[in-house]
């Protein structure tokens, strides 16, 4: 069964048993583009709405029923209880328009209902006038997209990094005594610990996580009072704060009114900032995939100094071959982000005067390298980084092979006498030890006190 609703643009059908209205049925007949707008966008509207009523209602705007109603039902969106009633995709209007209008809708249709009155008749609440009031989507849809993201951080990313970090100083810790040849230029070069090969990673990781959490603090000014186009026609000039007031009592956090709404209309700086921040951790993140790759490349003919777990088997033509599946996915995701803020770099440069009108797939694309990378990181954690075990036996011949153990003999005899030992050895394919005794450059004694591992890490 259909019914109809009217707008200035006419009568449109709509299934009876859906609570959007109008503008959401139109953006849904018009523009079925893509994925869905993220449901965290949605929820974060919820509290915006709720937010704004009791702010309107403080300000003898909103009657005390309404704003009760606009309240109980917010809440009902944030448990969940509508999520089939924001249909939107994320291609549609560049402002989130659509997306504002289908959760006024949603909560206006919701009242109709639990007021005994028809569904789509706008009594007792307009989703314009009562649901809407005080707000635009231009102000609503920014501060959504801050809201939203900043908790998918606290609450995901930043556990999955904490918890990356523990497991990386977990296997430093395992590997304390292993002494390996270091590379570089992906050759031989002096030796290196193991744990602090992996120290280097998780110091990287580190200084993004503060990265992270210093941008994250930006997230918290929104830009709600601004309306249209910062100018806050339309709004009491107070509710700015009263309404982020309530934000701040909902959520528990301490959001802030922006300070210049013109810049926070016309462009999303802030997310630009904090993808950025993921696109740098995708970097560490798809070299720590490439090294380890190597390290673990064999088992017969490559480095081999790496173990990784047996996860699934590898080849559909090759027997009994194993791959670094859980490495590629970490290049895979690594791309993606990268990839993402490439599209959030376009987006925000890419708008005109005062409006930025890109911004659902903004948001789309943060909280998509948001979620990649936490996801990613649990599971890098737990089916690899904590199982991986150090193949001592190609570790040690890789390291006693290696001629860059001559570099500690340099400070003994010179730079070109030891130059000399490494060019013999290596022409001949005798040891290092060999090579000075022929050349009489150093006796044995001498050189087993210079050339010893433990005194070179």
């Amino acid at each position: 069964m259909k019914r109809k609703e009217e707008d200035s643009l006419g009568v449109i059908e709509i299934d009876d048993d859906k609570f959007y209205g109008s503008i959401t049925q139109r953006s849904k007949n018009l523009m079925s583009i893509g994925n869905i707008m993220p449901i965290d966008i949605i929820h974060s509207f919820a509290i915006i709405k709720k937010a704004s009523a009791i702010a309107n209602y403080k300000l003898n705007l909103l009657s005390e029923e309404k704003k009760d109603l606009i309240v109980e039902i917010a809440n009902e969106i944030l448990d969940k209880k509508y999520d089939d009633h924001f249909p939107l995709r994320i291609f549609q209007t560049g402002s989130g328009t659509h997306t504002n209008m289908n959760v006024n809708e949603v909560i206006a249709n919701i009242a109709s209902i639990k007021t005994k009155n028809i569904l789509g008749s706008k009594i007792p609440l307009h989703p314009n006038d009562d649901v809407n009031l005080s707000q635009s989507s231009n102000d609503t849809f920014p501060s959504a997209m801050h809201i939203s993201s900043y908790f998918l951080i606290k609450n995901k990313l930043l556990v999955s990094l904490k918890n990356l970090i523990k497991g990386f100083l977990i296997k430093e810790k395992e590997f304390e005594n292993i002494i390996k040849i270091a590379r570089t230029h992906l050759m031989d070069a002096v030796p290196i610990k193991l744990s602090q090969e992996l120290s280097s990673y998780r110091s990287q990781i580190e200084n993004i996580t503060n990265d992270i959490d210093f941008f994250l603090e930006k997230l918290k000014y929104l830009p709600l009072g601004a309306t249209a186009v910062g100018t806050g026609i339309n709004s009491h000039k107070n509710f700015s704060k009263l309404v982020i007031d309530e934000i701040s009592n909902i959520t528990k956090e301490n959001f802030k009114v922006s300070k210049n709404f013109f810049s926070s209309i016309s462009s999303n700086d802030e997310i630009v900032q904090v993808s950025a921040c993921l696109k740098t951790l995708s970097t560490i993140f798809m070299k720590l995939s490439n090294d380890l790759s190597f390290l673990a490349s064999g088992p017969r003919a490559g480095l081999n100094e790496l173990i990784l777990p047996k996860n699934e088997p590898g080849s559909s033509i090759m027997p009994g071959k194993i791959n670094p599946t859980q490495l590629e996915a970490l290049r895979m995701v690594s791309i993606k982000v990268m990839s993402n803020d490439l599209a959030i770099t376009l987006c925000n440069s890419t708008s005109h005067f005062q409006l930025n009108t890109n911004r659902p797939l903004m948001i789309y694309s943060l909280l998509d390298s948001i979620n990649l990378l936490s996801e990613m990181m649990d599971s890098f954690l737990n089916n690899l980084l904590l199982k991986i075990i150090p193949n001592i036996k190609q570790i040690e011949k890789n390291l006693n092979n290696s001629l860059m153990l001559s570099t500690a003999l340099s400070k003994k005899i010179g730079y070109d006498k030891t130059a000399k030992i490494v060019n013999l050895a290596n022409s001949e394919e005798i040891s290092l030890k060999e090579a000075s005794i022929k050349l009489n450059f150093i006796d044995e004694k001498t050189f087993d006190a210079i050339v010893d591992p433990k005194k070179m890490v």
